[in-house]
């Protein structure tokens, strides 16, 4: 009999278990063709695997050494099967036939589904929005989707850093968002200290944004009295009526009822990212994706009035 890699897994389910009962159960077999298979692998390798106990079954020295070398092999080919079909169905629209583009909240996303729809007519170009930036990063890796278009907090490393390939799209100050009839609204640039009493509004997220945000305000001598976590339109609305001032990109668009000024020293950094796996077809149109990336944030940027006096006072 040839050794397959059923047989393996049957090893592993037998030494994860702890008894032939308790496998057979897991695998869906009677116990007695549970243990005629058993054999029949051991006579395949020249010994026994188990030791046969009152408490269950324990790995021999030969069992051992099957289960080390199972527990290398099954996850290798598993790994391999997954490439297989990502590759698989990347390569059988051909590269930037398609776009499954990931992000989480902000109208950069928008911007980029735009040009690409005007560039690749022809092209599907499809979206999945999550709060979660480890959820897109990984639905990049499992080959769900072709492209992950997300932020992180300063120099923070991305999820999935060691698998996927990452390139920055730029690098922006945060901002934060005030009523316009907000005292400090006149102000050029706000001083985080002048906001210590204030609720503050934000979006969700699971990377360390929230964890800088509370670092920074304890530099400044103080802790947030409450902060408000929902989506970008509900923290729009508390800020214009007054309820908490709000966090954002400096490229929020100019917006009805509220102004966005910089922080002073900007104490805050968003690095805007795009990420792909490095072994699809998704990587042979990763530059292209990349420039309208850049374009999509550059146009952005042009239409912010605070941005653009901000990048106006930041030049030497």
């Amino acid at each position: 009999m040839d050794l397959e890699l059923r047989h393996l897994k049957t090893v592993r389910a037998i030494a994860d278990a702890g008894s032939l009962t308790k496998a057979a159960t897991a695998l869906g077999l009677a116990q007695p063709a549970l243990s005629a298979q058993l054999k029949r692998i051991e006579r395949a390798l020249g010994g026994a695997l188990f030791e046969r106990g009152r408490h269950g079954v324990r790995a021999t020295p030969l069992g051992e050494l099957v289960l080390e070398r199972a527990r290398i092999v099954l996850p290798a080919v598993s790994e391999l099967q997954r490439d297989a079909v990502r590759f698989a169905s990347g390569a059988a629209g051909g590269a930037g036939s398609r776009y499954r583009l990931g992000g989480t909240h902000g109208p950069l996303l928008g911007a980029l589904v735009d040009r690409l729809a005007a560039s690749h007519p022809r092209a599907a170009v499809t979206t999945h929005t999550s709060w979660s930036e480890r959820e897109i990063a990984a639905a990049v890796t499992e080959g769900r989707l072709d492209y992950a278009l997300i932020g992180t907090c300063g120099t923070s490393a991305p999820p999935e850093d060691d698998r996927l390939t990452w390139r920055e799209i730029a690098t922006d100050p945060v901002f934060v968002m005030l009523p316009t009839g907000h005292p400090l609204a006149a102000r050029d640039q706000v001083d985080l200290t002048d906001l210590a009493d204030a609720a503050w509004a934000d979006v969700p997220g699971d990377g360390c944004f929230a964890d800088c945000f509370h670092a920074a305000c304890a530099r400044a001598g103080f802790t947030p009295a409450r902060v408000y976590e929902t989506d970008t339109a509900s923290c729009v609305h508390l800020v214009q009526v007054g309820r908490a001032v709000g966090l954002c990109r400096a490229t929020f668009p100019d917006t009805a009822g509220l102004v966005t000024r910089p922080l002073t020293g900007t104490p805050l950094v968003w690095r805007h990212l795009i990420g792909w796996h490095p072994d699809t077809p998704a990587g042979l149109a990763a530059p292209s994706v990349v420039a309208h990336a850049r374009a999509a944030h550059a146009e952005a940027a042009a239409r912010s009035r605070s941005y653009a006096a901000w990048r106006a006072s930041a030049l030497p």
